[in-house]
């Protein structure tokens, strides 16, 4: 049955995707707007193109099935959906005002099993009842091995590009490394929609199955897709500055040959996980890639100092949500 408080959850799920957009635009289109290929404004569209792009590719939506299963259904509720969406709306607009580049995926992974452990305990229950170690464990596990994995392509790609180019001329090379840079933002792009849009998929499919519109994860009707692939994509074309310049800049200086390496690694490893049905954060691994292209030149082309802060908030983001989204579960159980 349709109620109130679905219309809400969907909606503040649709809020998420589209600050997740914007939020995590600069994924797409730092090394892009840092090397002059695109300006901010084109940028934007091209990202935005390509993440919606990813509706037309990504039919299976294994992705949005795990981030579905994180909290066993037993505790889900759609007061937990609604905390668990507060929560991760709440720090993504904290660490967008600050310019962190945090983790939207993580972020509303962490906030959905902090409420559905908080709807456990207060019910009589363990809290670690409520959630799917399983798919915790390895979702926690790529916190650590996305950027990994993005550094290592990165740096695979970028010693083979400079060997097999080292005779050519920087003029001729810079030329066709800006348009080869169009390519690899747009694969980067499209792999981020496939990746991002499918976590709000899989939360909406489950505050449907939660209310009885729906009776498993398999009947998720067809409008739920277009409104998340839209809605991220909009939420690019939005942009987010302040990230843009810690991504771009503050990391290391990119020049168009490194983007193109960086942003091709970062498609590579997003396609990989997205394979294996792992949601991985788009952030976490464009990160790591932007190190990589960074360690071939030296060890102290990286800002490590900038790097080690970005890596404390990827820590904290999962644990600070599921906190928060405590807090706003427990009033809500309370006051209600």
């Amino acid at each position: 049955m349709v109620t109130t408080l679905l219309v809400v959850v969907v909606i503040l799920a649709i809020a998420f995707d589209y600050i997740n957009g914007f939020h995590d635009a600069a994924n797409s289109i730092a090394t892009v707007v840092s090397t002059k290929v695109l300006t901010p404004f084109q940028a934007v569209l091209w990202a935005a193109l390509f993440n919606f792009a990813a509706y037309f590719y990504f039919t299976d939506h294994k992705v949005a099935n795990t981030v579905a299963k994180t909290v066993i259904e037993n505790y889900i509720t759609l007061e937990v959906i609604l905390a668990g969406l507060v929560a991760a709306i709440i720090w993504n607009l904290l660490t967008w005002w600050y310019g962190i580049p945090s983790s939207s995926s993580h972020t509303l992974i962490g906030g959905f099993a902090g409420a559905g452990m908080t709807h456990a305990l207060l019910t009589g229950a363990s809290p670690l009842d409520a959630v799917n170690m399983g798919y915790v464990v390895k979702i926690v596990s790529f916190i650590v091995l996305a950027p990994v994995i993005g550094m290592v392509i990165s740096v695979i790609i970028t010693l083979v590009i400079i060997n097999v180019c080292r005779y050519a001329k920087p003029a001729t090379a810079e030329k066709w490394f800006k348009r080869l840079q169009l390519l690899s933002s747009a694969a980067l792009s499209f792999f981020h929609g496939g990746n991002d849009a499918q976590k709000v998929m899989g939360i909406i499919a489950t505050a449907l199955i939660a209310a009885k519109v729906i009776p498993n994860f398999e009947a998720m009707p067809g409008w739920v897709p277009v409104a998340c692939y839209s809605a991220i994509s909009l939420g690019t074309m939005s942009g987010g500055w302040k990230i843009v310049k810690t991504m771009g800049s503050k990391i290391t200086k990119v020049t168009a040959l490194e983007g193109v390496a960086a942003e091709t690694a970062g498609a590579v490893t997003l396609g990989i996980t997205e394979h294996f049905a792992i949601p991985v954060s788009t952030t976490h691994t464009i990160t790591g890639s932007i190190v990589g292209v960074g360690v071939v030149k030296s060890i102290s082309a990286v800002r490590w100092g900038v790097t080690i802060n970005l890596i404390w908030a990827w820590i904290l983001t999962i644990p600070v949500s599921a906190t928060l989204a405590a807090i706003i579960y427990a009033a809500i159980y309370y006051f209600k």
